[in-house]
């Protein structure tokens, strides 16, 4: 049955009855509004206006909704403002606009509408690359392109000291690109000076983002490429080849150093060994030379005649062994005798390759065999036979 029908003893829900309209129209809105404002204060301890017993029940049921929406208010507020931060992130908390503290990994709650959470995430390299033209120091242009791999290592910095860290980057990176190429020779961004040009740029950009305060670490800095523009590229490697060229003949010419210079000095080295060893060789000589001629002339005091002939035959002998042919002058003959000793000693040497030396025994016999010859030819005669030959001995 509804509450305003016939018999349904006017129970308004509102508590208000049929004020105003005999129970034929809608509740009075200020009525509504009037019992809502009493319900409210009732529940959170005030008095309200009573208004009847039908009145009191209407109020009981208004506090238990409003209490239920209040709960359910709280648990969405309470759950807005939780939540879970990485391991891999930083929580910046702001707390009215002001910087309160950085979170860890781990669960965390700040009330909604008071703080505000920045959650950064710390261990991610990211990286930024740009290509530009650059004027070297050599006024000359080369087009390069850079990579730039960066971490964020101070999360407070990141969030709060530059209104957009990735846009700063990308600035100072240029900056530090052109201040580097400008003081740098050509020659050494395109070839050998790349990975000096590189270290160059990360530690100017590092520094140019730490007086900005960014909060970002520049982990490398690498040089993609570094050519010269289009235009001139088939001038410029021409260029390159020279300089290869260039390297290639130094090359060549430092592998035959190193190849002649241990050689001239090995026979350097050669020549002072022979040499000490001839003026070593030369004085010893000499001393063992000095030394025979001491005992030869202990020797010669003792018998002078049989040192005296001793010593002839040594000097006939090597006379002898140094000369292949002899003239002999005949005392008392108008004839010189040649004698042929290499051929005498060929024809009596047992093998053709022999080598031509006399000893005490071939001087005698070839003196024997010429004083008979000279007899058989009547140039000496008999008589004089043994005085010649001892001569000879």
């Amino acid at each position: 049955m509804a509450w305003n029908e016939p018999g349904g003893n006017n129970k308004d829900p509102w508590g208000g009855g049929n004020r105003g309209n005999n129970g034929d129209g809608p509740p009075d809105l200020d009525e509504i509004l009037k019992n809502l404002q009493n319900s409210i204060s009732r529940f959170f301890g005030g008095k309200g206006n009573s208004g009847g017993g039908a009145g009191g029940g209407s109020d009981k049921g208004a506090g238990f909704i409003i209490g239920v929406i209040v709960v359910v208010l709280a648990g969405i507020y309470f759950y807005a403002g939780a939540s879970v931060v990485n391991e891999q992130e930083r929580a910046v908390v702001l707390r009215l606009g002001e910087y309160k503290q950085t979170k860890g990994p781990g669960f965390r709650w700040n009330p909604p509408l008071i703080d505000e959470v920045y959650e950064v995430n710390v261990t991610k390299v990211q990286e930024w690359s740009t290509k530009q033209q650059m004027l070297t120091q050599d006024l000359n242009i080369v087009d390069i392109s850079i990579s730039t791999q960066y971490v964020i290592n101070d999360a407070r910095h990141y969030v709060l000291n530059v209104r957009d860290p990735e846009l700063s980057l990308h600035e100072a990176a240029n900056s530090a690109l052109r201040h580097v190429a400008g003081s740098t020779l050509m020659h050494d961004v395109l070839t050998e000076g790349r990975a000096e040009f590189a270290a160059e740029v990360q530690r100017r950009l590092q520094a140019y983002l730490d007086n900005y305060g960014t909060g970002i670490l520049v982990d490398t800095v690498n040089v993609e490429s570094s050519t010269a523009p289009s235009e001139v590229q088939a001038a410029f490697d021409d260029v390159i080849k020279a300089r290869e060229d260039e390297e290639r003949y130094k090359n060549e010419a430092q592998a035959y150093s190193n190849g002649i210079i241990p050689e001239a000095r090995g026979i350097a080295q050669r020549m002072i060994e022979e040499a000490t060893a001839y003026r070593e060789r030369v004085i010893a000589q000499a001393e063992g030379e000095a030394q025979r001629f001491e005992y030869l002339l202990a020797e010669y005091n003792k018998a002078p005649k049989v040192t005296r002939d001793r010593l002839y035959l040594d000097a006939v002998q090597n006379v002898m062994e140094n000369s292949s042919k002899v003239m002999v002058d005949v005392e008392g003959g108008n004839n010189m005798l040649y004698l042929p000793l290499d051929k005498i000693i060929s024809n009596r040497s047992t093998t053709a390759n022999a080598p031509v030396s006399m000893s005490d025994i071939d001087i005698r016999g070839l003196s024997d065999q010429v004083v008979q010859d000279l007899i058989d030819r009547g140039v000496i005669t008999t008589t004089r036979r043994t005085s010649n030959t001892r001569g000879l001995r």
